[in-house]
């Protein structure tokens, strides 16, 4: 048996052990977006599209949980035609209702410390703050494709708002591994903070995570605990992956994700995400 067919096997296994209800309203699904959801490039396939469409037909509950902001989320769930339920933006601080385009909880902090911290550390990083209602106010234009919505460019003193959901540093030079290093050296109290998938962290209010804001969502819905499902790849998604009845890793994950999760599917690229609905389908 090849590698890939050993994976689906064993994907195949994990999901008929959890003993999960079948596809419908008894059933909750929440899907982190960049390297799950959606490929490195940004694109999302035809095959991910179909699966999430029959899901949506069956009515199970589908949740985006993503690290970007509400207009980064937008983005994708028109593209993928999910036009109900609820999205968890920025790393759980805020819990989006999609259908009305309302902010149904939100968790918010004062950035000027750990960004004080951070610059004086790196000053030549690129830093980003959010908050509900402004456009996102930057140090200096992101790479493209990095960040989505509209951005103000503004000087690093006047970045920091009282009412702050999300702070963003991006290291352009840096190695990761010492990028890394400095971001926990920096001594930020108060706060939750997440390592991306490059020289990149989130700062986000403390006590918020995206298992906390699902939690939240789950508990609306009034679901069983253990017919939870949550897909992910990175950092930011560990505590979900552990928060859900079934926690699957895409493949390519790091390690310490794969080994917070239940199962493993295959990557972004070989639409992991896909296998996986349509295992639940039925």
């Amino acid at each position: 048996m090849t590698p890939s067919r050993q994976a689906a096997a064993g994907l195949r296994d994990r999901v008929e052990a959890a003993r999960l209800p079948p596809a419908g309203p008894e059933l909750f699904i929440a899907l982190d977006i960049d390297g799950t959801l959606v490929r490195r490039d940004g694109a999302l396939s035809s095959r991910v599209c179909d699966a999430v469409r029959k899901h949506m037909e069956a009515g199970t509950h589908l949740s985006l949980a993503t690290g970007r902001g509400i207009p980064g989320a937008r983005e994708v769930l028109d593209a993928a035609g999910m036009r109900e339920g609820a999205a968890v933006c920025s790393n759980g601080a805020i819990t989006l209702d999609v259908e009305r385009d309302a902010v149904l909880d939100s968790h918010t902090f004062d950035p000027s410390a750990g960004l004080a911290a951070l610059h004086s550390l790196m000053p030549e990083a690129l830093y980003a703050v959010e908050s509900i209602g402004r456009p996102r106010r930057v140090t200096a234009d992101f790479p493209p494709g990095e960040l989505s919505g509209p951005s103000v460019v503004l000087p690093v003193e006047a970045l920091p708002v009282p009412d702050a959901t999300r702070m963003i540093v991006r290291g352009l030079d840096e190695d990761p591994d010492e990028f890394l290093r400095v971001v926990r050296g920096a001594g930020l109290d108060g706060v939750e903070y997440y390592i991306g998938w490059t020289a990149w962290v989130d700062v986000a209010p403390e006590g918020t995570s995206k298992a906390a804001a699902l939690e939240g969502v789950r508990r609306r819905l009034d679901v069983d605990p253990r017919a939870t499902v949550a897909v992910g790849d990175g950092g930011n998604d560990v505590e979900m992956l552990g928060w859900a009845g079934l926690g699957v890793a895409m493949g390519g994950a790091p390690e310490p994700v794969a080994a917070a999760a239940d199962a493993q599917t295959g990557s972004v690229e070989e639409d992991g995400l896909a296998s996986l609905l349509d295992l639940l389908l039925g």
